[in-house]
């Protein structure tokens, strides 16, 4: 059998066309990057509009041995997954490299970087991941770890870093570049990053403030053809010197509205029905009466599937809903083909351009949109079914390393309606992101797990009113008992965005859920978080939550509850002006912490004590608790507690306010050390605490006579705060 016409020839543009100016400013950058000077281009336009194109124009223009390249991709699910970009840039890289290339390439940060992704273990046995800390130190910890792989490489050779589809990317991901982006100035490495600016999430909106108001990064804005650059494209893809004729023209123009994909996908749909044909004169085409343009991209899709066997239109239907990208593993499992039949199979959907090879093992559709158009003809029921065949397949293909797709699972078994799976991998995959600090990727899986709790409920109910279900009751722990934490733990999501009133919402549910199920923890950290909640709106309720927390610790006789309690109600007593009764509160914490050996709640406590102090009228005392908190902060690698407590062991209790009581004198070093916490407080973007440290150490410089640099740190407080609050 002879291949169809329209797979003989290739419609694609061999030129770029319309993109001279953003392709100048990404070869100057990357003369600049291989003579050391970093910094970051961002490629931003509507899907389809050739940004892929101009990155690839970009990747052709290096020479493997003058710059090393680095790419990964992010899709449509990865929004829930924790890091997804870097994960796929990792894996692209270490696929088919040795374990003395990998480590080689790892450096320093491989201890580290083995969390993130764990099948590094079986490539280096030897490698042995560095101990868990809390969230936020394993946060710092890896960002840390990241930003020494890249710049490893890059000490070895220019560095060309490319990240696509941001529009698609996890919260922590975003996070991390912006940390990343502040420090290639002086590296030699091109940081190029592309995303949909007609699909901009308020993360990924924020993330461009950043980049922005820090003058980090370049941003080229690829905009739709212009009717005669259309025309240049067309005749560039069918090697034509004459200009279009204005009646094939207009059409293809209204149709696309000069998108660069929309209009060879048109035209491949055209081929593909023999609409436009080609002669031995050259290409030809029907009479315009006789022309049918397709009126979307879903049916130019569908009108090359058509042409496809139907096993192969079949699989690429799997395919589609396995996701964006997928592993040839995945589909062999699915499928149960032969290896040879699926190769088959595969093939033909390659030469359709519906899907391309992107390693030995991966398979990509070619675009986003043809891989919606292909899910999208499918019906709801249909959708569902294949999820959750793909979800089942996912377990037992990866059985033995279920945590490095927990994100792919959460989401299928969600999409398949399939309630336990959705309480188990939801509720993992939100905790996982909660621990690398991506709150909104916690709140989409929180809510999903939560969902499923409550649909399971519903059911156990309606089941355990029947004859027959009370005969069939299996053990059964109810869905209340999760549903406590699951409402806790995504309150504190909403509460590090900043949403007061669902956060709110959600202890208090989390609360009455305990409370009705006599979880006592969990009530109790309910209590805790409804009191931390309320101290920016009212100060009697934060005190009254600190009250019950501490009497229900106390009750329950857990020392740590206990410490923690004592030291949320002493800073509300300080606060609350009675900093007398706050020392005998942050005291009893310390001795309930020494004794057990707690060096973080040890820590803590020192610093509350340092600030009480302070407000009490005993700098001396103050500045010696903070000394010895700066001291446990360092050890224990806290950088937030660090930035917190530095700055006021530099002031030494010494405002405008106290400039009457006894202090130490000004702490030699001491504008290093402010510094020091400024420059942590940033890298980690702790926004609060940057504008914290600015205006107390503005004071601080006052006091001492440096009006100058008081007074810039002083507007640089100010322009903080602006910017944080808005106009």
């Amino acid at each position: 059998m002879h291949p169809s016409p329209s797979f003989i020839y290739r419609i694609e543009c061999p030129v770029v066309i319309g993109r001279e100016g953003p392709l100048r400013t990404l070869e100057q950058a990357l003369e600049g990057a291989r003579a050391g000077h970093g910094q970051t281009i961002v490629l931003a336009g509507e899907a389809g509009i050739g940004k892929s194109r101009l990155v690839a124009e970009a990747k052709s223009r290096t020479h493997p041995h003058q710059m090393l390249t680095l790419q990964g991709h992010c899709y449509e699910p990865d929004r829930v997954l924790p890091y997804a970009p870097f994960l796929d840039l990792l894996r692209a890289r270490f696929t088919a490299r040795s374990a003395t290339d990998i480590a080689h390439d790892l450096g320093p940060a491989a201890h580290e970087l083995v969390k993130l992704l764990p099948e590094l273990a079986t490539r280096l046995p030897d490698l042995a991941p560095t101990p868990a800390l809390n969230p936020e130190q394993e946060k710092r910890r890896l960002f840390q770890a990241l930003t020494e792989f890249f710049t490893h490489l890059a000490a070895r050779t220019p560095l060309l870093v490319i990240l696509e589809d941001l529009h698609w990317s996890d919260d922590i991901s975003l996070e991390f570049l912006l940390h990343l982006a502040r420090r290639i100035p002086s590296w030699p490495l091109l940081l190029l990053l592309t995303y949909r600016n007609d699909e901009v999430s308020p993360s990924l909106s924020h993330f461009l403030a950043e980049l922005n108001r820090a003058r980090l990064a370049t941003e080229l804005v690829l905009n739709r053809l212009t009717p005669a650059e259309v025309d240049a494209m067309m005749r560039a893809i069918f090697d034509q010197q004459r200009p279009v004729r204005t009646e094939f023209l207009q059409p293809i123009y209204a149709l696309t509205e000069g998108n660069p994909f929309f209009i060879e996908e048109v035209l491949k749909s055209l081929v593909a029905a023999g609409e436009i044909f080609r002669t031995p004169s050259g290409w030809d085409r029907k009479p315009i009466g006789e022309l049918h343009i397709p009126r979307s991209i879903q049916d130019t899709v569908q009108r090359r599937l058509a042409h496809l066997t139907p096993a192969a239109g079949e699989l690429l239907v799997l395919a589609a809903v396995a996701g964006r990208r997928f592993d040839f593993a995945l589909l062999q499992e699915l499928t149960q083909m032969r290896e040879e039949d699926l190769l088959e199979r595969l093939k033909e959907g390659i030469a359709a351009r519906l899907i391309v090879e992107e390693s030995a093992n991966e398979f990509a559709f070619r675009h986003a949109l043809t891989r919606e158009a292909v899910y999208t003809g499918l019906f709801m029921r249909e959708r569902r079914q294949l999820h959750g065949v793909v979800g089942a397949t996912l377990e037992r293909l990866y059985a033995d390393s279920l945590d490095t797709h927990i994100g792919d699972l959460a989401y299928h078994f969600y999409q398949a309606q399939a309630g336990e799976k959705v309480l188990e991998y939801a509720t993992r995959a939100g905790e996982r992101a909660q621990a690398m600090y991506a709150p909104r990727t916690a709140i989409e899986q929180f809510t999903r797990a939560l969902e499923a709790a409550e649909h399971l409920e519903r059911m156990e109910g309606e089941r355990r009113k029947t004859a027959e279900g009370r005969k069939a009751l299996r053990p059964y722990r109810p869905p209340s008992f999760v549903l406590g934490p699951l409402y806790r733990a995504r309150g504190q999501a909403y509460e590090t965005i900043g949403d007061f009133e669902r956060a709110q919402a959600d202890y208090e549910t989390a609360l009455h859920t305990a409370q009705a199920v006599e979880d006592r923890r969990v009530e109790w950290q309910a209590l805790i978080a409804l009191g931390f909640l309320w101290a920016s709106r009212d100060y009697i309720k934060t005190g009254d939550y600190f009250q019950r927390a501490l009497d229900l610790a106390r009750a329950l006789g857990d020392p740590a509850m206990i410490g923690h309690s004592l030291n949320r109600l002493g800073n509300w007593t300080m606060n609350a002006e009675q900093p007398s009764e706050a020392l005998r509160y942050h005291q009893e914490a310390l001795d309930t912490f020494t004794a057990l050996g707690d060096e973080r709640g040890t820590a803590e406590t020192l610093d509350l004590l340092g600030m009480t102090s302070y407000v009490g009228g005993d700098p001396l005392q103050g500045t010696a608790y903070y000394e010895r908190a700066v001291a446990l902060f360092r050890h224990l690698g806290d950088r937030q507690g660090l930035a917190a407590s530095l700055p006021m062991w530099v002031m030494r209790g010494r405002v405008y306010e106290t400039d009457t009581c006894v202090s130490k004198p000004p702490l030699p070093g001491g504008v290093h050390e402010a510094e020091t916490a400024l420059q942590i407080a940033r890298e980690i973007d702790y926004r609060s605490g940057e504008a914290y440290i600015l205006a107390g150490c503005a004071q601080y410089f006052g006091i001492h006579g440096d009006y100058r640099r008081g007074l810039e740190w002083g507007q640089a407080a100010l322009e903080n705060e602006r910017f944080t609050l808005g106009p």
